[in-house]
């Protein structure tokens, strides 16, 4: 099989997990529009992840779309959608990773709390160990906040078993809707590719996700 792109970023993302240096932070000049190596990357918002650190990405070469948990919403696919037919990628990566605030909520506990219940107010104070601030008032968007499926742990709780696979869970989701959006093509001359990966925050280093497989449940 041959190399794809995302396999020689797989390889920097070792490099990068050892300690080594491979993005260059200099501006690198005048460059086309379409990016260099035909990838975009779906990846969380995390101030402990720079993605074009860890894969190893030079400037120009990938295009890079971050929301909270790197979960494929209906903008990440408008993106996504843009990027392949008018600006050339066909390899698409997503990026979860370990310790995500994600894990820590559930949309209706967040929407409870931000307009004034108190138990919501106590539950989520404890979760993020700050007092949280309720608004006491309800709005219409955002309509979801995506919060990963299965039981709550506590914000930034340590890698477990239980952890990964809620993680996972996330990434085949998110595979899921992309490569099955009738706008982003899988097979012939213009097929997109996806992997997913789970971040490890502690150490650096990137973990296949094997699709398919179970996306989840409430439990």
């Amino acid at each position: 099989m041959a190399t794809s792109t995302t396999d020689r970023y797989l390889e920097n993302n070792r490099q990068y997990a050892a300690g080594q240096a491979l993005h260059k932070a200099g501006h690198p000049g005048k460059q086309p529009i379409q990016p260099a190596q035909r990838v975009a990357v779906v990846a969380c918002m995390d101030a402990r992840i720079d993605v074009e650190d860890l894969l190893g990405l030079q400037t120009g070469d990938a295009h890079v779309i971050r929301n909270a948990g790197g979960v494929v919403t209906d903008d990440a696919i408008r993106c996504l959608v843009i990027s392949h037919h008018l600006l050339n990628t066909n390899e698409i990566i997503l990026i979860h990773h370990t310790r995500c605030g994600m894990l820590a909520f559930s949309d209706d506990l967040l929407k409870a709390g931000l307009e004034g219940d108190p138990a919501a107010e106590k539950l989520l104070g404890q979760a993020t160990g700050r007092a949280f601030k309720s608004c006491g008032r309800c709005a219409a968007t955002p309509s979801a906040f995506h919060a990963f499926r299965g039981a709550l742990e506590p914000l930034d709780a340590p890698r477990d078993a239980k952890q990964t696979e809620r993680l996972s869970w996330d990434v085949r989701r998110g595979m899921s809707a992309i490569l099955n959006h009738p706008w982003l093509p899988t097979s012939g001359p213009d097929a997109i590719s996806v992997r997913g990966f789970i971040y490890d925050v502690d150490t650096g280093k990137l973990e296949d996700v094997s699709y398919p497989g179970p996306m989840g449940s409430f439990a």
